[in-house]
């Protein structure tokens, strides 16, 4: 019994902290005329207290049409670099300057360029999960929730997809008029997932909907009863009339899930479905960087001005496919 006492007053020791945390956090995002913007896979506290949560392709929107002086990216140095390619007279801070992406390190600008010598009448598509320097060397970015779109917006019969092979096999699939050359990266969080985990999901969760991200495996995209995005996910969980999902990507997903369908349940695969990096930002990290204004991201203004183009790019063709 003194055991569960113990227990019950760490638990409320944390949750007073958080809250003087999340207070001052308020504080010094009026002093520093900042705005937060949180990926969907940030922990639940940072999504709680951040103006934005949303997936890449709404996160590159949301950069564009930031008023405030300072941005604070909760999420990783591809997604600050994002937003400081768009808003270059903007302050973007990253919380944690670890904070990087395994998918987007399996590529290098010269192994790119190499790539482009071999298929000289190829595109370029890179998915945003890249660095600015892929996205200077590429014709054009894409996120998850418009690959395909994108994909079929070249006017190139042939197109060299980078980073992600399984997000490139899933476009391949919708669009077999395109001849698709892959890159070898993964994401490593939703390679985790695996054949048997859907099934032992599936047998344990009955009633329940399998929903997937295409950065997962095929062989795990041929288990799923609807493939999507993040923002994808909330869409269709929200109108679905099913009650019960199966979850296929990283677990933060949950909190905001959970928050928008309070009658509905949600269920993870298997506790393996997280990202490290994009759980290294805490409040202290979020409030530590606005105090001190780090860490910025800031892109070369050479590299800034191609890899702008990119974006833009795939701004412009998703805003005329809707």
């Amino acid at each position: 019994m003194p055991k569960i006492r113990k227990n019950n007053k760490m638990n409320k020791n944390e949750i007073a902290y958080k809250k003087k945390l999340s207070e001052k956090i308020k504080e010094l995002k009026k002093k520093r005329n900042a705005i937060i913007i949180a990926h969907n896979y940030q922990r639940d506290e940072i999504q709680e207290i951040a103006d934005f949560t949303c997936d890449s392709l709404e996160l590159a929107r949301k950069a564009t049409e930031v008023t405030a002086d300072v941005i604070v990216f909760c999420g990783v140095h591809f997604m600050a670099e994002s937003a400081s390619i768009l808003n270059p007279e903007k302050t973007v801070l990253l919380p944690v300057e670890e904070s990087g992406c395994p998918l987007a390190d399996m590529i290098t600008l010269r192994n790119l360029k190499e790539k482009k010598a071999q298929f000289p009448d190829a595109a370029v598509v890179c998915y945003v999960n890249s660095s600015a320097e892929i996205k200077s060397e590429s014709d054009i970015s894409c996120t998850s929730s418009n690959a395909i779109e994108v994909v079929r917006s070249a006017p190139n019969k042939r197109v060299i997809f980078v980073p992600d092979k399984n997000l490139g096999k899933y476009v391949q699939r919708n669009v077999p008029e395109k001849e698709i050359i892959l890159w070898e990266g993964y994401c490593p969080t939703h390679l985790r997932l695996t054949e048997e985990d859907v099934l032992a999901a599936k047998k344990q969760f009955p009633s329940a909907e399998f929903v997937a991200h295409p950065e997962c495996k095929p062989e795990v995209l041929d288990m799923a009863d609807h493939i999507c995005s993040t923002a994808g996910m909330f869409k269709y969980t929200k109108a679905s009339k099913t009650k019960e999902f199966i979850v296929g990507t990283e677990m933060g997903m949950l909190y905001k899930l959970k928050k928008e369908n309070p009658d509905k349940l949600f269920h993870i695969p298997t506790s393996h479905l997280i990202c490290a990096n994009m759980k290294l930002t805490t409040l202290g990290w979020v409030a530590y960087s606005l105090e001190n204004l780090v860490y910025e991201v800031k892109v070369p203004e050479r590299i800034r001005e191609k890899a702008k183009k990119t974006l833009e790019r795939m701004l412009s063709v998703t805003t005329a496919a809707r």
